[in-house]
């Protein structure tokens, strides 16, 4: 079976073009990085290049070390990944120290992966560490409404969280953990990526002020689910900041404690501070 008839290729393939459809992936914006598993490695392992020249990461990552990632390119255009794939994701081998990359498959015509791959590859070392290996999926998206808030809500946790959580029940629910806001620095280099991964350690959404979002995830379907959300609920936010001056009534603390026991989820209580008039 060709490398583009595997289920996890097209699922990527597939979740790409989701994003590109909601509008989160304008000209070349935008990034998405998979960590195969050991099964998938090996029903594509004859089909992948035995050659090609390592390249230096830009981050040390030994705790990925030998892992194999499917990635979008840089500069490559997300509406174009549908239409011919394989010109615009790569999979990518990492050496045994995890300081080197290779290309084994993709970007038939020329190209890297993602200039943001080592912000992607330092929060796939932490992701895999805290989920005990669960989490497979970075997706990173220009999200519209994520980042217009990032210029009229203050740059905190607490905050950010509390107000998506108050837009929609399900919020709660979906990211019982909260969200983490990261002001804004310049991206594709490693202190954008180590400051991410840090945020990580606790979240599985953070927010970079003024440029996007960045979500971890088991699958394609439950990273696209988050990142859906969240964005739906900023909004969702936006149009009710756009309508009045302030909220007449909305979900409370207590409301958010009620629903944890129903859903027999955890909410941190440091999100459920009582608001000043």
């Amino acid at each position: 079976m060709r490398v583009l008839e595997r289920r996890f290729v097209q699922d990527f393939i597939r979740m790409a073009n989701d994003g590109y459809e909601q509008g989160w992936h304008e000209r070349n914006g935008g990034n998405l990085s998979y960590r195969l598993t050991d099964h998938e490695v090996d029903s594509v392992k004859d089909r992948l290049l035995d050659h090609g020249e390592w390249h230096p990461i830009g981050a040390s990552v030994p705790g990925l070390a030998g892992e194999y990632f499917l990635v979008t390119g840089t500069g490559k255009y997300f509406r174009n990944i549908i239409m011919d794939p394989e010109a615009c994701i790569a999979l990518i081998e990492l050496d045994d120290a995890g300081e080197n990359y290779r290309i084994r498959w993709g970007l038939v015509d020329g190209g890297l992966p993602t200039s943001e791959l080592p912000t992607h590859l330092l929060n796939h070392e932490v992701k895999k560490r805290v989920t005990n290996g669960k989490h497979r999926i970075i997706y990173h998206a220009h999200t519209t409404n994520v980042i217009a808030l990032s210029f009229v809500l203050p740059l905190n946790d607490e905050i950010f969280t509390r107000e998506l959580w108050e837009m929609a029940t399900e919020c709660p629910v979906v990211f019982p953990e909260g969200v983490g806001v990261i002001p804004w620095m310049v991206p594709g280099g490693k202190e954008i990526g180590i400051e991410t991964s840090k945020m990580m350690e606790k979240y599985n959404a953070v927010i970079w002020a003024h440029h996007g979002m960045f979500c971890s995830g088991e699958t394609f379907d439950l990273t696209f689910g988050l990142m859906h959300t969240i964005e739906k609920s900023a909004e969702i936010l936006v149009k009710v900041m756009s309508m009045a001056p302030r909220k007449l009534q909305t979900i409370t603390p207590d409301n958010f404690r009620d629903l944890a026991v129903g859903f027999n989820i955890s909410l941190p209580e440091r999100f459920l501070y009582e608001k000043k008039d």
